[in-house]
């Protein structure tokens, strides 16, 4: 789908990342349209990779993650294809991103403490081939837009 949505698959999109345990009925409800469009337009919207899945949105703290830290990465350009698969391997990083600028990748760090952070990035992180130098970013406050 490489259209713009209309306004209706934006209502759809916007009810389903306010509750993604809608039922089709409820959302249907929700965007004033039937159940059968409600439930092609879903179709439609997780055909084309508009809506990639639903989950639970979990609180890190309460779920035993107390020390969150943003790690930037330079690294040799020709190793980025040979690093995703082993940054997504490590089950601290939570987000990652590749950059232009100062740096080329930026993670998102999620640990249950500073020493399992410190584990992370000095026994994970910084020994993968192709990272030249990491830096870690201590989150002291965390919010998320939703």
């Amino acid at each position: 789908m490489g259209e713009t949505l209309d306004a209706v698959d934006a209502a759809i999109v916007a009810a389903l990342t306010a509750d993604g345990r809608l039922s089709v009925r409820a959302l249907a409800d929700r965007v004033s349209i039937s159940r059968a469009s409600a439930y092609q337009r879903l179709e439609r919207l997780q055909r084309a990779g508009v809506i990639t899945g639903f989950t639970a949105v979990v609180d890190p703290v309460r779920a035993g993650l107390t020390t969150t830290a943003y790690v930037t990465l330079s690294i040799r350009q020709q190793d980025w294809r040979e690093m995703v698969p082993r940054l997504r391997a490590i089950e601290e990083v939570r987000h990652m991103a590749l950059t232009g600028g100062d740096v080329d990748v930026v993670l998102l760090v999620r640990a249950a403490d500073n020493e399992a952070l410190r584990r992370v990035v000095l026994e994970q992180i910084t020994t993968l081939p192709g990272v030249l130098s990491t830096r870690t970013l201590l989150v002291f406050e965390d919010h998320e837009n939703r």
